[in-house]
């Protein structure tokens, strides 16, 4: 399975949708940011463009790009001011798959300058914002023409199912789940291959699109040597199993579906950057986000709670599972998913995810 050619997150404002149930993500931005702003600051401390050209990655169609970019506009308007430079035009490129609802966001736009002069006034440089759709694992903009690239909770989406395992009856046979699984090394090593794969011609593709000395910052899920980090989607799959117990969803179609997204080591990433060898990692953090973002609230009951979590893995994962199993079982598997959650937070037995933040440097060319 091509990931292009059938992920999106759920589009529009509704009650599934990824406008509203993002809030893990916007979490994990806000963790980030100080990382964010460093290398901002780092950037703008060697070269100050007349037009600065920004690429957020996988910007999906949330509120959450634009919370990056008010966050950029921000830190650069305050670094300019401190050189007593004039304010920079900004050149921003929202990038996702082309299935991705790229409308949502343009709809927000107005409101969300409105906003941004009611804050900042009337003299920040001008700011451009334009979709570039296409898939990032590949070339998206000219030579030598990015001075800042960003993007959170979307590098650790695969291009593909790791090759070699739909059809590999040694892999359905020790199949335990819908993703990487302690105790079964030949499934993890054709996920770690293929990130390797798909993270390698990320880094060269983006090296031929940043300038010398362009920043370059990503978030991502990660994992440890000794935990997996893939525990929420490995939920998602016992749902799915127990479906295929009751013979609601055919064992052939299970068999033969895997789940896009690798949660890489800290090592594992600093191997590849290193061996690619284009990129000056500069540093290579960890965090961790609470599952429940609304633990806050404790007026909030446990099957409330499951509710929250489970529309965000819907609003992310809908679109796989339709094309695998089709509509009729989307229903019936997210209200089993939210007993599933229920269950597991009863217990206490998971309660955060384990995220890399990586910023990198372009080395002069």
């Amino acid at each position: 399975m091509k990931v292009v050619d059938v992920l999106h997150m759920v589009e529009g404002v509704g009650k599934t949708s990824y406008a509203n149930n993002s809030r893990v993500q916007k979490a994990a931005l806000i963790k980030a940011r100080p990382s964010l702003e460093e290398n901002l600051r780092d950037l703008y401390s060697t070269q100050l463009p007349q037009c600065v050209k920004i690429a957020e990655l996988g910007s999906s169609s949330g509120p959450n790009a634009l919370t990056v970019l008010s966050d950029i506009i921000t830190v650069t308007d305050m670094c300019y001011r401190d050189k007593n430079h004039p304010a920079p035009d900004l050149k921003v490129f929202l990038n996702d798959l082309p299935g991705n609802d790229f409308n949502t966001i343009f709809r927000s736009l107005p409101s969300f300058f409105r906003d941004l002069e009611e804050e900042k006034g009337r003299n920040l440089g001008a700011c451009f914002i334009s979709g570039t759709p296409g898939s990032f694992y590949g070339r998206l903009f000219p030579k030598n023409f990015l001075h800042f690239v960003h993007s959170s909770y979307s590098i650790h989406w695969l291009s593909e199912v790791p090759k070699g395992l739909v059809g590999n009856n040694e892999a359905e046979a020790m199949k335990s789940n819908i993703c990487v699984t302690k105790g079964v090394p030949l499934i993890t090593k054709a996920y770690q291959e293929q990130f390797g794969d798909d993270f390698t011609l990320f880094l060269r593709s983006r090296a031929e699109e940043i300038v010398s000395g362009g920043r370059m910052v990503l978030t991502i899920k990660g994992s440890t040597e000794a935990e997996d980090n893939m525990w929420d989607i490995q939920l998602l799959g016992m749902t799915l199993m127990d479906m295929v117990a009751e013979g609601l969803i055919p064992e052939e179609k299970f068999r033969r579906f895997y789940f896009p997204v690798h949660a890489p080591t800290a090592e594992e990433v600093r191997k590849l950057i290193e061996a690619e060898g284009s990129f000056k990692l500069c540093k290579l953090e960890t965090f961790m986000v609470n599952w429940d973002v609304q633990a806050e609230q404790p007026t909030l009951d446990l099957h409330s709670k499951a509710k929250f979590m489970a529309g965000t893995y819907r609003a992310i994962a809908e679109s796989l599972l339709i094309s695998n199993f089709g509509e009729s079982v989307v229903e019936e598997l997210f209200e089993r998913f939210i007993g599933r959650i229920e269950k597991e937070l009863a217990m206490k037995k998971y309660e955060y995810l384990l995220n890399l933040v990586i910023s990198m440097m372009r080395k002069k060319q």
